[in-house]
Parts: C-alpha cells; sequence; structure tokens
C-alpha cells in the first residue's frame, strides 16, 4: 500500500486527482493541502511514501514545499505548466503529470513510486541499516530495526531498544527522525516516534486514554484518544484490551 498526499490550490483539481487515484487499489490517499506551509506540515505530520504537488499555486511554488522538508518523500509534479520540467529533475523528482492527467500516464507514475519504493526496501535489506547516536563524548552505532520507538525529552531524544535499557542522545528527535525509513517508523504525536512493525498491542484505559505496548520494549506508551485513533485506522489489524485499570503515566 502506497500512502499518499495531494497538495493543489484548487479544491476542483484535487477532487479530480483524489477519483482517479481511488481507482489504483494500492494508493491510500491520507490528506490534501492547498498550500505550502499547511502542505509541509500535512508531510511532516504523516510522512507519507509520496506526494502529487501542484507547482503554481497562488503565489506560492511547490518547489518551496521541497525547499522546506528536510526528508521529503517521493515527489510526482502535476501541473498545467510544462516549462518547468528540466528545473522538476534539479529537485529529483519521480515523475512530471500535465493537466488534465491521463489516467494511462498516472498509472505509469503510481509504477514507479512502487519501484523506487521496491528498491530502496531491497536495499535497507541489503544493508542492514543502523542509526548513530550521540551520547555524550561517545557515538553509540545500533540497528535500526532494534529500535522501538524515540521520544522527545527536552532538547534530547530517549531511544527505546528493543530488550535492552533505553539511550539517552544528544540530538533531537527531528534528528532523529531523519535516520529511520518510514514506513515502519511513523510519528504518532509530536514528541514520539514508534516502529509500527514493533506495535504489538493498543489497550483502552478510559475514554479519553490508551496504552500502547511494544514488542521487546518494557516501556508502555500511554496517548490520548485521537492518537489512538489515528493508529487504529492506519493498522486495523492490531489486536486490543478493554478497559484496563488506570495508569499514572505521561500522556502524549
Amino acid at each position: 500500500m502506497l500512502r499518499v498526499a495531494i497538495v493543489d490550490d484548487e479544491a476542483l483539481a484535487r477532487r479530480g486527482m483524489r477519483r482517479l487515484l481511488e481507482k489504483h487499489e494500492q494508493i491510500k490517499v491520507i490528506g490534501e493541502a492547498a498550500s505550502a506551509k499547511p502542505a509541509v506540515d500535512l508531510i511532516r505530520a504523516e510522512r507519507p511514501d509520496a506526494v502529487f504537488l501542484d507547482i503554481e499555486m497562488h503565489g506560492e511554488s511547490g518547489f518551496d514545499v521541497l525547499r522546506d522538508l528536510e526528508n521529503a518523500p517521493d515527489v510526482v509534479f502535476v501541473t498545467a505548466h510544462d516549462r518547468y520540467a528540466v528545473k522538476a529533475y534539479d529537485f529529483s523528482v519521480l515523475d512530471y503529470l500535465l493537466k488534465p492527467v491521463d489516467p494511462e500516464r498516472l498509472a505509469a507514475a503510481i509504477a514507479k513510486l512502487e519501484s523506487a519504493r521496491a528498491a530502496r526496501q531491497a536495499l535497507l535489506k541489503s544493508q542492514t541499516p543502523t542509526l548513530r547516536l550521540r551520547t555524550g563524548a561517545r557515538t553509540v552505532i545500533q540497528r535500526i530495526d532494534a529500535v522501538a520507538a524515540m521520544r522527545a525529552d527536552g532538547d534530547y531524544t530517549r531511544v527505546f531498544v528493543a530488550n535492552g535499557p533505553p539511550i539517552l542522545v544528544n540530538q533531537s528527535l527531528g534528528k532523529c527522525e531523519a535516520q529511520v525509513p518510514a514506513p515502519p517508523f511513523l510519528r504518532i504525536h509530536r514528541s514520539l516516534i514508534v516502529n509500527m512493525d514493533r506495535l504489538r498491542e493498543i489497550e483502552t484505559i478510559d475514554r479519553d486514554t490508551v496504552r500502547l505496548r511494544l514488542d521487546g520494549c518494557a516501556e508502555v506508551f500511554v496517548v490520548g484518544r485521537t492518537t489512538a485513533a489515528r493508529i487504529r485506522k492506519l493498522y486495523p489489524g492490531l489486536p486490543r484490551q478493554r478497559p484496563a485499570a488506570a495508569v499514572d503515566r505521561h500522556q502524549l
């Protein structure tokens, strides 16, 4: 499943693109934006696999969106203008579609997105990716697949490693986030990133509080109802429990 976002300043264009994308069962549209800043906020929050991005947007530009992103997803430009094609490839966009979008060209762009993701996943598997964690004067090299979660702790980040003690690193959560792949890592809250491959249980405590359990991690993460609903929507097959005794933990 490819999780994608649509960015276009025209509501009619967004609706049309959504209708075209919904014909492809491997595509899930996770959100829309009508201008540059909301687009950046959406992409940072949801971390889609790809974004279908307009270029000219009421004095703003799709290039502004890409400049503001530290770790941009795959990009397919969707525009009425062909004059930006050369500049687009300077930003390493995956494809360039002209409006009105031809369904066959869209299908070809989706195939490119799938191929690009498959290539990255194959590379990650072959390289056994690691995460570099700075702790004072030391740098710890940690396998990414062993990281269960990362939580902001002031200006630092506490990294929860499966079957081991947490590591406090002197890097911001944003810098740590830039080193891990999405998926499986998902920023479910501004101060918490979870390895969704290790999420094993969602436990309801009361109407406003939910507890997350991760494989190999002794820490229990307590989140609010809105965050939990978002996780369930993205991962509907996760097991649940209801309800448990109240806990006294920091809630996200």
